[in-house]
């Protein structure tokens, strides 16, 4: 089992290179953690990705699909108090965005405070950096 940040889960839909060996570790592990808001910030990825040209309309529908299958698969941390309270402590200690501070304190949730117990999937350097801090074994390929 792995936290899968949104930038990790972006590229297992997305023509990237670290796709191919995402689907590798995806395929070994297929369980995956994810924050209540990685289908949000996927699709945000995909938004702007179709905007700049680099994927067509016509594909946009089928890495939707894709996106849902995975959102049904993977198991979801919810929002409450405890991620915003640890997102809040987080914003005060790194250099994250909001988003980025909800997808780690999901993690560390997820991990019951105890971050060396689970492996961070993520391709974003500030958060990766973060979340090696906190005590995570992050996963980047």
């Amino acid at each position: 089992m792995k936290f899968w940040d949104a930038s990790a889960v972006a590229a297992l839909l997305l023509d990237e290179p670290a796709r191919g060996p995402l689907l590798d570790l995806l395929d070994e592990d297929p369980v995956m953690l994810a924050w209540w808001g990685t289908p949000v910030e996927c699709v945000s990825a995909i938004a702007r990705r179709e905007r700049e040209g680099a994927l067509a309309l016509t594909d946009v529908a089928t890495v939707l699909e894709h996106l849902d299958g995975l959102a049904r698969a993977w198991q979801e941390i919810l929002p409450g108090d405890a991620v915003r309270s640890t997102a809040r402590r987080l914003l005060r200690v790194h250099p994250l965005r909001a988003a980025d501070s909800l997808q780690l304190a999901a993690a560390i949730v997820a991990a019951e405070h105890d971050p060396a117990s689970l492996p961070f999937v993520c391709l974003d350097e500030r958060l990766s950096d973060a979340a090696s801090r906190e005590g995570f074994r992050t996963v980047r390929t």
